[in-house]
């Protein structure tokens, strides 16, 4: 169950997508997500949804490998729309009973937010599933590098982001092993209510964060046997450099920036 989860695996095709500058993909991320808040109507919001595609087609990623990134928060979504559908107030009512009312300018709204976190979702699944964590850190210390000036620790922080994503794959493999081997001596995960599912996940939790401790200690002491000082005096083995498509994507992005916030 848990290995159907995507969040921060990396998906290797080779693509033109793969191939572009990881510093440009992180500054394209950043300017997708602001852009989605610009979307305020059905054409925006459209348009968000034919450039996720576009990039998952150009990208060779296959769409049930994106599906898989936002099925762990299905149930944060759906309460998200419930939520602004019953508290959003409008003046059109679609639905009343009791002291529930529902209105057609809720339910625009509960669409709305509802889609944006979708597409957040989506679109930072998108960054992980093309671009390699160390290609990632990277890309992320070279962008945050400027900040050094004020004393920012930018390769420690792009460090720390590289390695929460990299081991959310293995934790969550780890977890998978400890619920089959606990569903073999008796332990039911599957059946019950919500609460009565998330005490049965209880004991899992702590031979969970045993192995977390624990795969964390060998990292340290894996890293400081190697004479890692941090960031000062380090050099990269890969040296980025901006190409001739990495132009095309910011111009085809900036294109669709300026569309979003004129009429989406």
């Amino acid at each position: 169950m848990l290995k159907r989860v995507m969040i921060g695996q990396y998906y290797n095709t080779q693509s033109a997508i793969h191939r572009l500058d990881a510093r440009l993909k992180v500054l394209l991320t950043i300017a997708f997500m602001v852009m989605i808040f610009f979307a305020t109507n059905a054409w925006g919001y459209l348009a968000l949804f034919v450039f996720i595609f576009a990039v998952a087609v150009f990208s060779n990623v296959p769409i049930n490998i994106i599906a898989r990134s936002v099925r762990p928060l299905m149930y944060i979504l759906i309460f998200t729309f419930i939520l602004n559908a019953l508290f959003i107030q409008g003046e059109t009512e679609v639905f009343s009973w009791w002291a529930i009312r529902v209105t057609k300018e809720a339910l625009i709204q509960a669409v709305m937010m509802t889609l944006r976190l979708l597409y957040l979702v989506m679109g930072t699944s998108l960054l992980t599933l093309t671009t390699s964590p160390i290609e990632l850190t990277d890309g992320m210390e070279r962008l945050m590098r400027p900040l050094k000036a004020f004393r920012f620790p930018a390769h420690e922080l792009a460090m720390m982001m590289s390695i929460a994503l990299r081991f959310i794959p293995t934790l969550l493999d780890e977890a998978d092993k400890t619920m089959k081997a606990q569903a073999s001596r008796g332990a039911d995960f599957e059946t019950g209510g919500l609460i009565t599912r998330a005490k049965n996940i209880v004991p899992l939790l702590i031979p969970l964060f045993v192995s977390a401790f624990k795969r964390a200690d060998d990292l340290a002491l894996a890293m400081e046997s190697r004479c890692y000082r941090g960031g000062k005096g380090r050099t990269s083995m890969k040296v980025f450099k901006l190409e001739a498509r990495d132009g095309i994507a910011f111009v085809l992005l900036a294109m669709m920036f300026y569309c979003i916030v004129m009429w989406g």
